[in-house]
């Protein structure tokens, strides 16, 4: 139905007879000319209707988001009508034909705007009327772009994409599973996979050697920016790494592959690591944006035996003080320093202190520090006159210590441009839930060095396991491990965690034999794709790089699902629905 492109044309096509077909972005009538930007994906062009014939009478009645075909020639704009702002802005196209192809009600917000004019839901609702938007059609086209690149990467080195099942069994992957009623069994349900982590150890199992996937995933959380229910990553795995450098290498080069050919960007390599610990110690949380320093000093050595109780209690019951030195902030308001103290409390802190260094220094503790232990605690921190000391006391303070980091980095404008990738390495084996109970803190099938094998009952809070993540810009992207290839080893972490040999068996029982049957060493990693998307399009959330996303709660306002099934559809599948 057409022979060109809008956003493709340009003066070189001066002369040239034309097919276009697209939506109208908006109509100007001048008398007898009437103007009509023709917009497809590529981009605008201007049509010129200046025939006074019948068959182009209805230009005039044209609207906002109707679908023409046009034939006419292009032409260079008359001196006054160009527009440099726009890339078609040197020519038109003079309209001898016209066929409305569908006539379109009005939209329930401008295409060409930035969608500040509708609420997310009514975007979602409206969303193939949203997905026109050229910010969301550069979204969806980078991603394919990453996709494509992703894919031959990969597959230049050997790997074998191979789909693994959709409908599946639970396992403990660290979130709540979509439960899939089975009709057959009644009674019986299938699981949505968390990831296919039991599958691709699987296949290295079957001699696959090289593989994976670009998998969609379902996790039954808590949504946020970067959360959705349904997600998808680069899922691989190898069988006989060389340790953990073999995957970091293999992840490196895929992401720097893919910002060569989709950015046109070169990756410094390889990409800097610390481990868990250091992290922890120095940012406060196991996803650091080191696009800014501002790093946590520990200066509990300063207040073990401080006349400040608070400070002095919390050092001899185990704790620790610590803090931060905002550059140039002394001149933070109490609301703003209130606002900070909130922040670190619903973190986790008890509270705040905070020491403005002026002339002379100001500090919500000053009344139970002498002059010289503020003294020495302002040089610890190498701060000068117009910096704020933020500290905090007590036990498991890094969380909130992170967050205050966060929060001033934030205000202050503090990270810098670019890429700033961090391999966080060597994460803790088991880490405590909310009850108080041992748990993996990456999954159960994380291998540990054989060093610490002996510590797995004795010490298991300090093994560190073969688990990393990859972190870009403060943002998680993914995470793997070395897994676990004996039988024996896999069932001392399974009652190490509380699974009995019965509930091992039941749910796991498949993949415990298999591991009877000469499976290899083999590691992987899971990359988040839609993650990488939103960074590199330079979105703040995930649904805008995603063609159809669910709101906060969950929900789809374009299909309203979820929503109650049907009592014919439930009967056949022996459910009841009761109201809690």
């Amino acid at each position: 139905m057409r022979t060109a492109y809008c956003g493709q044309l340009s003066a070189a096509d001066v002369g040239r007879s034309v097919k276009l077909a697209g939506w109208v972005n908006r109509r100007r009538d001048l008398g007898k000319l009437t103007f009509v930007d023709l917009r497809d994906h590529t981009g605008l062009v201007q049509l010129l209707f200046a025939d006074d014939r019948d068959d182009l009478q209805s230009a005039h009645t044209l609207n906002r988001e109707d679908v023409l075909v046009v034939h006419g020639t292009v032409q260079r704009r008359s001196a006054g009508n160009l527009n440099l702002e726009m890339k078609t802005g040197e020519i038109e196209v003079r309209v001898e034909t016209m066929a409305i192809e569908n006539r379109s009600k009005t939209p329930p917000f401008l295409v060409d705007g930035d969608g500040s004019d509708a609420t997310e839901e009514t975007r979602l609702r409206y969303r193939y009327v949203d997905l026109r938007r050229d910010r969301l059609q550069k979204a969806l086209r980078l991603r394919h772009c990453i996709f494509r690149a992703t894919r031959d990467f990969f597959s230049e080195r050997g790997f074998v994409e191979v789909e693994t099942p959709v409908l599946t069994k639970s396992t403990p992957e660290g979130a709540r599973d979509f439960l899939v009623p089975s009709r057959v069994h009644q009674g019986s349900f299938y699981a949505l996979p968390q990831s296919p982590q039991l599958f691709k150890q699987m296949l290295m199992v079957g001699g696959l050697d090289r593989y994976f996937q670009l998998v969609k995933c379902f996790r039954d959380e808590d949504l946020r920016a970067d959360r959705q229910p349904e997600f998808t990553q680069l899922d691989l795995e190898v069988s006989f790494p060389d340790g953990p450098d073999e995957i970091y290498g293999l992840v490196e080069g895929a992401v720097a592959r893919v910002f060569r050919d989709v950015l046109g960007i070169e990756l410094e390599l390889p990409f800097p690591r610390l481990t868990h610990a250091d992290a922890m110690g120095r940012f406060g949380i196991d996803k650091p944006d080191m696009r800014f320093g501002m790093e946590i000093r520990d200066v509990s050595s300063l207040f073990s035996r401080s006349g400040f109780r608070v400070f002095a209690d919390a050092v001899a019951s185990g704790g620790r003080v610590a803090g931060i030195v905002a550059k140039r902030c002394s001149g933070y308001s109490r609301a703003t320093l209130d606002s900070l103290q909130a922040t670190a409390v619903a973190a986790g802190a008890k509270g705040l202190s905070w020491v403005k260094v002026e002339d002379p220094v100001v500090s919500s503790i000053s009344k139970f520090l002498s002059g010289e232990e503020l003294a020495t605690l302002i040089a610890t921190f190498e701060a000068e006159k117009g910096d704020l000391l933020l500290l905090l006391a007590g036990q498991g303070i890094d969380k909130a210590l992170g967050e205050l980091r966060l929060a001033v980095g934030r205000k202050e404008s503090l990270a810098v441009p670019g890429w700033r990738f961090l391999w966080v390495t060597d994460f803790p084996l088991f880490e405590l839930d909310e009850e108080g109970n041992l748990a993996s803190a990456h999954h159960a099938f994380t291998s540990l060095r054989p060093e610490d094998y002996d510590k797995i009952e004795s010490d298991p809070l300090h093994i560190p396991s073969y688990a990393y993540d990859l972190v870009l810009n403060g943002t998680e992207l993914g995470s793997g491990s070395i897994r676990i290839h004996s039988r024996e080893l896999q069932e001392r972490i399974f009652r190490r965690l509380h699974i009995t040999p019965e509930d091992a068996d039941l749910r796991f029982g498949w993949f415990l034999q298999a591991l009877e049957y000469g499976a290899p060493p083999h590691g992987g990693f899971a990359l988040g794709l839609d993650r990488l998307a939103m960074i590199m399009a330079g979105e703040s959330s995930l649904r805008d790089v995603i063609a159809f996303p669910k709101t906060a709660n969950a929900m789809c306002p374009l299909t309203d699902a979820p929503m109650p099934a049907a009592p014919k559809q439930l009967a056949e599948l022996g459910i009841s629905v009761e109201e809690c």
